[in-house]
């Protein structure tokens, strides 16, 4: 099915300037936003993109502030903090998606931290569904055993030592993350030191995990080098009142040899991952999608 591609600039409610893409259907029949990682420009999502309107979907795919296409010329001092990027980025994505496609089902597939902030964002109560990808708390003493080696230099001596000097984190010259609005990592240093992630470290994100009602199914991946299993867990246990599946999925489930945390979203899995598990979690199948994974759980 073809689509069509158009690039827009938003203007999000604080008056910033944001890159968003519009992948369309002639005749579309849901709409997905794509919520992307720390540092990772809305471009690696493109060929998921395109393949859901292949697939009848209208998509939305953005740059938050600061990161990919709506990076400023000058990135120290530059003011944006994650709760920016939920409130005013994610939310301009909302609504603008729902004027782009209005009147269909609105879908959110968020990446690590893309599926971390939907309780933050003005609007998640439209949302039919929300499927997070290799997600889970930042918390660094839960993290998996390879990253814990490496995370203790980036919390306790690479940001806290290069950010104020520079007024921004340079992760791109030291193969950290990518380059970060100083707000940004700062706050997320301050998340991934608590052992409740930023649901223990902002007052009020509990709750507002806690009044979500969208069904959450939750695609992690067991060679994933970020995200635990108990990272995940932990993240997903917030969502109290919302039906959750939980998908602990195993890459030779899928006939791979390698999924990590980026793998999901290469074009060679469009049917090992998408076409087997994401999509059934689009068009709300979760009995069945439950049934294709070994390490599932559920909750209410």
């Amino acid at each position: 099915m073809a689509s069509r591609i158009e690039e827009r600039q938003l203007q999000t409610g604080d008056g910033v300037a944001i890159a968003a893409r519009f992948f369309t259907p002639a005749q579309p029949t849901a709409a997905v936003l794509i919520a992307p990682a720390m540092g990772v420009p809305q471009r690696f999502y493109a060929p998921l993109a395109q393949w859901l309107a292949g697939q009848g979907m209208a998509v939305a795919t953005f740059d938050y502030r600061g990161m990919g296409a709506s990076r400023p010329p000058r990135l120290s001092g530059f003011p944006a903090t994650i709760m920016d990027w939920a409130r005013f980025d994610a939310a301009a994505m909302l609504e603008a998606l729902e004027r782009h496609a209005p009147g269909l089902p609105l879908h959110w597939v968020g990446h690590s931290l893309g599926g971390q902030i939907p309780p933050l964002v003005p609007g998640h109560e439209r949302l039919e569904r929300i499927v997070t990808v290799a997600c889970g708390s930042g918390y660094w003493r839960e993290n998996a055993p390879a990253l814990k080696r490496r995370v203790w230099l980036f919390w306790f001596g690479a940001v806290p030592l290069l950010t104020p000097l520079l007024g921004y984190f340079p992760g791109k010259r030291l193969n950290m993350v990518g380059d970060l609005p100083r707000g940004v990592v700062e706050q997320w240093r301050r998340w991934c030191l608590h052992p409740e992630y930023a649901v223990g470290a902002e007052p009020g994100v509990r709750e507002r995990f806690a009044a979500v009602r969208t069904p959450v199914v939750s695609l992690s991946f067991s060679d994933d080098d970020f995200m635990s299993a108990r990272n995940t867990e932990s993240l997903h246990g917030f969502y109290t009142n919302a039906p959750r599946i939980l998908l602990r999925i195993r890459p030779r489930e899928a006939g791979l040899t390698r999924i990590g945390h980026f793998g999901f979203f290469r074009a060679e899995h469009e049917q090992a991952l998408w076409q087997r598990y994401l999509l059934p979690a689009l068009q709300g199948a979760e009995p069945a999608l439950a049934a294709t994974a070994e390490g599932s759980t559920t909750g209410s």
